[in-house]
């Protein structure tokens, strides 16, 4: 179980404050634990990757519309502001992922990190848990795609430049508001828009494979600020880019009808009324295969869009997934002789 933390690291406090901003003023409290696995695995249609690995739980930056709320009431906090500021710090993440690369039964398969909560959040700063990740994804050359709103992953530009080297690797920057208000709004404690942009150059300009993921589009709201995203992300050298449709699953729903509420009031009937025209008439399809997407005339334009300016500005086909790339793992001979599993 989650042990609380009485005094944790204070990310704000660490060599790469640069990255992160000002601290805001909210409280927070950090748990340690002991996982006791760190990848998971899916066979949903709608998400392009089959194993996934984060450690941590929960996300400091408060986004209203993040679909993983839900995961933080099987630890018995619930999705609103317990998400956001009773986050669980997965000690033992390291080692984990390494152990599960020794075992015979891991092939060598793409890892997609950041799959639930943000593994470039505030915390990373203190705990260093995605680079010590990362780095043994370097040492067996195991493929790997972050995503993420953080700017700390520019720290990284070094690990990701020598993945590069010997392996597939993508690092997605998670972009959905042009705006900065509106994206302060939205997703208060994310970083800025400017500085993912920024982010984004720095991990083009080392030679990374990096992307843009306009995700969620919320219709009414940032639909028309598709063009300028993908822009800009082209011109910080992104060679692919994805969007995704806004999931509102029952615990989901409040939260970001109360912040759209607060924050944007002017606008929040439309937005309201944009989603259920792509969606049927209703603010959520849980059904696999349709969760990410919308459908009707308003989705149609939307993709289209979407679509004349992908294909404008040059980006490749997305569809290529990570995973469908020849493996480029490998055992240190050392170490493998050490493991019997």
């Amino acid at each position: 179980m989650p042990r609380r933390v009485d005094t944790p690291p204070n990310p704000w406090e660490s060599t790469h404050v640069e990255y992160l901003g000002e601290p805001p003023p909210v409280a927070l409290t950090v748990f340690e634990e002991q996982a006791r696995s760190i990848v998971s695995s899916n066979s949903s249609p709608d998400v392009p990757f089959t194993h996934s690995a984060n450690p941590y739980r929960g996300c400091f930056h408060g986004c209203a519309y993040c679909y993983a709320r839900p995961s933080h009431q099987y630890l018995g906090f619930g999705a609103g502001t317990d998400f956001e500021r009773k986050l669980v710090v997965k000690t033992n993440a390291v080692e984990l992922l390494r152990k599960t690369f020794m075992a015979r039964r891991w092939k060598g398969e793409a890892l997609a990190m950041s799959g639930v909560t943000d593994c470039y959040q505030p915390l990373e700063a203190s705990y260093g848990l995605t680079r010590g990740m990362l780095e043994v994804c370097l040492e067996f050359r195991n493929p790997v795609g972050v995503i993420t709103k953080g700017a700390l992953v520019e720290r990284d530009v070094d690990l990701f430049a020598a993945l590069h080297r010997v392996t597939s690797v993508r690092a997605y920057m998670s972009i959905p508001f042009a705006d900065d208000a509106m994206g302060r709004a939205i997703e208060p404690y994310a970083a800025s828009v400017g500085r993912r942009f920024a982010a984004l150059r720095t991990l083009s300009e080392a030679g990374v494979t990096t992307g843009v993921s306009i995700s969620p589009v919320i219709p009414g709201l940032n639909d028309d600020q598709i063009p300028e995203i993908l822009r800009r992300a082209r011109e910080a050298g992104a060679q692919r880019a994805f969007m995704v449709m806004l999931r509102l699953p029952a615990e989901v729903r409040p939260v970001f009808l109360e912040r759209l509420q607060q924050t944007l009031p002017l606008r929040a009937s439309k937005v309201v009324h944009a989603i259920e025209q792509s969606r049927g008439g209703e603010l959520y399809d849980p059904r696999f295969g349709h969760r990410m997407k919308g459908q009707g005339p308003r989705w149609a334009a939307i993709e289209a869009l979407f679509g004349a300016h992908h294909r404008r500005l040059g980006f490749l086909d997305d569809r290529q997934q990570l995973q469908d790339q020849p493996t480029t793992f490998a055992r240190p001979r050392a170490q493998q002789e050490l493991f019997d599993l």
